[in-house]
Formats: structure tokens, C-alpha cells, sequence
């Protein structure tokens, strides 16, 4: 429990820090705190090579549906980009950071994939409007970009799910334990 706990409050602070620092001209910051948040991540998991390869699944589909976003003209970046309708790297580095809680702190969606798609559905929408509240993102045409991305959540939540079901290297003997930085109590 403890575990869940910290990686959400890990993922929180990575995504603040992406954000944030994307909407101060400073990209590179919220990908150091994101880049350390997952190699934490990986240090602490059972199996590290299952973990890597649900962060690549993420970085994939971030990479297709954000660069989607760009080049709908629906969506703009302050910050980050580094080729024209190519999604910025730090909206890439929040999806390997998000890849992080599929195993931990939000392990009980992979329960339901209509549960997962429900979410995406309503998280997704929510997350890029406190994004651009932040200064992180504009939503060019707020309507049509809040509209795709409900559908672009919808259906990566559960791809997601099911790639955190098939590479899940949390679930084993996790390495927090056996080195005895976290425990079950």
C-alpha cells in the first residue's frame, strides 16, 4: 500500500513538473524529474525488463496519438517541440512517467477494460484542461481537441491495461522489499 502511495504521489509531482516547467520555457527541467521518477521505478521493480518494455508500449502510442493531436491543429505546445506534428518530449516523458502507475498505483483498473476506457474517457479530457490552466498546453480548438482526446483515451486506457497485464514486473517479489526500503506493514 505504501508502494501505490508513493508512486502516486511520484506521478504527480513528475506530471506537475512537466507541466510547469513547459510552461516556463523549460522543458528539460519536468524531464529530468520524469526521467528519474521511472528509473526509480524501474530500480524498485521486480522484473525492470517488463517494466521497460510497458514504458516503450506508452511511448508509442503517446508518441502516434499526441503528434495526431499536433497536426488536427486542435492542440498547441509552448514548449518542447522539436519537429513540426512531432508530439514535444516532455508530453512523451509524462507517458513513460504514466506507464509507471499501471502496475502500482492504478493496478485495479487493469481489473476491468471497460472501467479503463471509462477513465480514459473522463481523466484524459481533464488532464490536458489542467494543462492548459497551468500554461502547459493550448487547446486550440477546446471542443473538437476535448472530443478526440476522450476517444484517444478511451482507446489507449485499455491498450495500456492490457499492455501492463502482459509486462508486469511489479507483481513478483517487488526489489523495494528485498532491499528494505519499503515494507508490508
Amino acid at each position: 500500500m505504501k508502494a501505490n502511495i508513493i508512486n502516486f504521489v511520484v506521478f504527480q509531482a513528475g506530471w506537475l513538473a512537466c507541466v510547469l516547467s513547459a510552461a516556463n520555457g523549460l522543458p528539460w527541467v519536468g524531464v529530468i524529474v520524469a526521467a528519474a521518477a521511472v528509473a526509480l521505478h524501474f530500480v524498485l521493480a521486480a522484473n525492470a525488463a517488463a517494466e521497460l518494455r510497458l514504458v516503450l508500449v506508452a511511448l508509442g502510442i503517446g508518441a502516434f496519438f499526441d503528434s495526431m493531436l499536433i497536426s488536427t491543429g486542435w492542440v498547441s505546445y509552448p514548449s518542447g517541440v522539436l519537429a513540426p506534428y512531432f508530439a514535444p518530449y516532455w508530453i512523451l516523458a509524462m507517458w513513460a512517467l504514466f506507464a509507471t502507475t499501471l502496475n502500482t498505483s492504478l493496478a485495479w483498473v487493469k481489473k476491468s477494460l471497460p472501467l479503463a476506457a471509462a477513465l480514459g474517457t473522463v481523466c484524459g479530457p481533464l488532464s490536458f484542461l489542467a494543462g492548459q490552466r497551468l500554461g502547459g498546453i493550448e487547446l486550440i480548438e477546446p471542443a473538437a481537441a476535448l472530443t478526440a482526446l476522450a476517444g484517444i483515451w478511451a482507446v489507449a486506457m485499455p491498450i495500456l491495461v492490457l499492455a501492463a497485464r502482459r509486462s508486469n514486473g511489479i507483481d513478483a517479489v517487488p526489489a523495494a522489499l528485498r532491499l528494505g526500503v519499503v515494507t508490508l506493514d
